[in-house]
């Protein structure tokens, strides 16, 4: 699969992902370049082993690991814990899938084992679906949790994401996660159109 990680990292975003999915077109095998170190290096799981997790975090000094699957409370608690044992600071981004509606109090459990929420549009597969979900679910977010809002977002969307911006339920939005609307093919990215994309927002 050919990236184009560098020239995406020359952009400087906050946050830069690794597919360690192995069922994903975007699985990511090989080095990462070195980047600056405002750019968060983040791990995408998906109902991963622990073993697993740990040992990619070690290999490549991840900071972050975004839990796309069906992983519990405790889960996030317990590899949290484990990684502070090998004196690694992660961070975890619990993801949750919505289309049309979605039940926060799902969440509660969740409050203290994770540092923040992704929401992305509920598909076929964990993630990279395409399309948005309707954002005017988030009106009921009930937390102060900072959230990623994620899913099929694309220039296009740009309009949209500027109003959602001054609405009440964004106020905790701390980043918008991009990915398939952006690829020239799985894992190559359009470098001219993120750049659009960044100036606009």
């Amino acid at each position: 699969m050919k990236l184009n990680t560098a020239e995406v990292a020359q952009l400087r975003p906050d946050y830069l992902g690794f597919i360690f999915w192995k069922h994903s077109s975007r699985f990511f095998e090989g080095e990462i370049p070195k980047f600056p170190n405002s750019i968060s290096k983040i791990g995408v799981f998906v109902d991963a082993e622990f073993e697993y997790i740990k040992k990619t975090v070690k290999k490549y000094q991840l900071h972050g690991l975004q839990l796309h699957g069906h992983e519990s409370p405790e889960y996030c608690a317990e590899i949290s814990s484990e990684l502070k044992k090998t004196n690694q600071k992660v961070e975890i981004i619990k993801v949750f899938s919505i289309k049309e509606e979605f039940d926060f109090d799902i969440l509660t459990s969740y409050e203290k084992v994770c540092d923040y929420y992704l929401f992305d549009t509920k598909g076929k597969l964990p993630g990279g679906n395409g399309y948005t979900f309707n954002w005017s679910v988030l009106k009921n977010y009930p937390s102060t949790k900072p959230y990623f809002l994620s899913g099929g977002i694309g220039l296009n969307n740009l309009d949209k994401i500027n109003e959602f911006k001054k609405l009440p339920e964004a106020k905790y939005c701390c980043a918008i996660d991009v990915n398939s609307k952006f690829e020239l093919q799985p894992g190559l990215k359009n470098i001219e159109e993120l750049q659009k994309f960044k100036e606009a927002l």
